[in-house]
C-alpha cells in the first residue's frame, strides 16, 4: 500500500498541468514549468501572446526545448511502475520494451526513412547510414497525429449513415365531391368521373412511390455495405491508435496501408429524380382534371327555362331538349301557352346555336323586343316547318340560328347543306331563343369547348 501511495504521489508530480495526464514528450518554458508538447501547442493555438498556462509569464520562445531530464525520468518511472505495481492493481500494464532481433538491444529509435524501430547499434550500421532518426515517443506522437489526420475524412464520411431520406408514403391528390345524395344523373356522372380520376392518379402516385422507394432501398443497401467496411477500418485504426508506442509503430505500416486501401465513401446525393414528382401529380390539378372532364361534360349555348315551358311541353333533365307531352306544372306569370324560352336574354354581341329538328311540325327562332321609332314592340321571329312544306327543303335535320346584334341580323341556316334558309333584319333590342314542337323532339346541340391559356389555344 505504501508503494501504491508513492506511485500515486509521483504520478501527480509527473502529470501535465493542462491534460492532467503523465507527461508525453515534455517541453520546458523559461519560467521552468513543463507541459506536454501537444498540450502546449493546442493551448497556444490562435492566441497572439505565448504565455505560460500556469504563471501567465510570456515565453521567450515559440518552440520551447524538450525537457530531457523529465523525459528520461518519465521513461524510468513508466518502466519501474510496470515492474513494481501488483498485477491486480494494474489497469493497463505497460508492455516490456521490445528488443532488436539482430543485436538483442532495446529498440529506442525510429528510423524515419525505413519507418521501423531500431536499436542504437542499428543506428550506426551501414543499413541505416545517413538516415533520419527520432526517439520512439516523438515518432509515435508525430505518426499518431498523421494517422488521426488520415482517419478524419473516413470518420466524417461515416456520418452519412445518419442521413435519412424522407419520402411521403402517400398523399391525396383530390377530394371527391360531397357525398350528399342527389337525384340528378349528371351529378352521378361527375361523381363517377372524379372517382375514376382519383383512383387513376392515386395509382400513378403509388407506382411512382414504390419505384422510388425501391431505388432508394437499393442505394441504401449498397451504402450500408460500404459503411460496414468503413466502420471496420476505422475501428481497427482507432484500436491501433490506442496501442503502446512500440506496438503502434510496429503496426503503423499495416494501419497506413489499410487506410490507403479503404476508399472514401461518396456521400449520397438526393437527386431530383429520386423524389416524387409532386409537380406532375399536384400541379394544376384542378385544371388537368377539368381538361379531362371536357370529354365528359358538354357546353350548350342555349339552355331552356322550365319555368317558361308550356304545360304540353316536357323538357329533358339537362334542359337542352323539348318534346310533346302533358305534365303538371305550377302556374306563373312567365309561363308560355305553346312554347318554351331559353334561359338567357341577348342584348348585344354575336350569338349562335344549333337545333336538331328532324320530323315535322316544329318552330325554331327567337322572341323579343324591337325598337320602332319611339315605340318598343314585342314579337317573334321563327322558322316554321309543317306538313304543307312551306320551305323548299327536304329532310331538314339541323338548323343554325345566328343573331348579330351589331348588324341587327337574324339568320337561319341548314347546317347539312350550309344553305341560308332565311334572313331577318330588324331593330332588335332584346332577344330570347324559343322552341315550339307539336311532333318530334327538338334538341339544342352542344358546342365544342375552346380554352385559352396565356397565348396558347387548347
Amino acid at each position: 500500500m505504501r508503494v501504491k501511495r508513492l506511485i500515486e504521489a509521483l504520478e501527480q508530480d509527473l502529470s501535465c498541468p493542462i491534460c492532467c495526464e503523465l507527461f508525453r514528450d515534455p517541453v520546458v518554458l523559461t519560467c521552468s514549468h513543463s507541459f506536454c508538447k501537444v498540450c502546449l501547442e493546442n493551448w497556444w493555438e490562435g492566441k497572439p501572446l505565448k504565455t505560460c498556462p500556469v504563471c501567465k509569464r510570456r515565453s521567450s520562445k515559440d518552440n520551447p526545448p524538450t525537457n530531457l531530464a523529465l523525459k528520461n525520468l518519465m521513461e524510468t518511472f513508466t518502466e519501474e511502475k510496470g515492474q513494481t505495481a501488483p498485477a491486480a492493481e494494474q489497469t493497463s500494464p505497460s508492455p516490456q520494451q521490445p528488443e532488436c532481433s539482430l543485436h538483442s538491444e532495446k529498440l529506442r529509435l525510429f528510423c524515419l526513412d525505413h519507418q521501423e524501430l531500431i536499436c542504437l547499434v542499428c543506428r550506426d550500421s551501414r543499413t541505416h547510414k545517413d538516415h533520419r532518426f527520432s526517439p520512439i515517443e516523438e515518432a509515435a506522437s508525430d505518426l499518431r497525429e498523421q494517422l488521426r489526420r488520415n482517419i478524419k475524412p473516413l470518420q466524417d464520411k461515416l456520418k452519412v449513415r445518419d442521413l435519412l431520406l424522407l419520402f411521403q408514403s402517400e398523399e391525396r391528390v383530390h377530394r371527391a365531391l360531397s357525398e350528399q345524395t342527389v337525384s340528378c344523373t349528371e351529378f352521378e356522372k361527375l361523381h363517377q368521373f372524379l372517382r375514376d380520376e382519383e383512383e387513376s392518379r392515386m395509382k400513378a402516385l403509388r407506382e411512382e412511390e414504390e419505384q422510388k422507394i425501391q431505388n432508394m432501398k437499393d442505394k441504401m443497401a449498397a451504402l450500408s455495405k460500404d459503411m460496414e467496411a468503413l466502420s471496420k477500418t476505422i475501428s481497427e485504426t482507432e484500436e491501433q491508435l490506442r496501442a503502446a508506442d512500440a506496438s503502434f509503430l510496429l503496426q503503423y505500416k499495416t494501419a497506413e496501408e489499410r487506410l490507403q486501401r479503404c476508399p472514401l465513401v461518396e456521400e449520397p446525393q438526393i437527386k431530383q429524380s429520386d423524389l416524387i414528382d409532386q409537380a406532375k401529380h399536384l400541379g394544376n390539378l384542378g385544371f388537368n382534371i377539368w381538361m379531362n372532364m371536357r370529354k365528359l361534360v358538354q357546353f350548350f349555348p342555349v339552355v331552356l327555362d322550365p319555368n317558361t315551358a308550356a304545360p304540353d311541353l316536357i323538357l329533358s333533365e339537362d334542359l337542352t331538349s323539348v318534346r310533346k307531352g302533358r305534365q303538371k306544372v305550377p302556374k306563373n306569370s312567365g309561363r308560355n301557352k305553346n312554347f318554351v324560352d331559353g334561359s338567357e336574354t341577348f342584348v348585344s354581341g354575336t350569338h349562335s346555336w344549333e337545333v336538331e329538328v328532324g320530323g315535322k311540325d316544329w318552330l325554331v327562332g327567337v322572341s323579343g323586343r324591337v325598337q320602332r321609332g319611339a315605340n318598343t314592340e314585342v314579337g317573334g321571329w321563327l322558322i316554321h316547318f309543317t306538313d304543307d312544306k312551306r320551305l323548299s327543303v327536304k329532310n331538314l335535320q339541323r338548323v343554325r340560328v345566328k343573331l348579330d346584334s351589331d348588324t341587327k341580323t337574324l339568320t337561319f341556316t341548314d347546317l347539312d347543306t350550309n344553305t341560308v334558309l332565311h334572313t331577318v333584319t330588324d331593330s332588335f333590342t332584346e332577344i330570347v331563343p324559343c322552341l315550339i314542337t307539336s311532333g318530334s323532339p327538338l334538341k339544342i346541340s352542344p358546342k365544342s369547348i375552346t380554352v385559352t391559356v396565356g397565348d396558347c389555344w387548347l
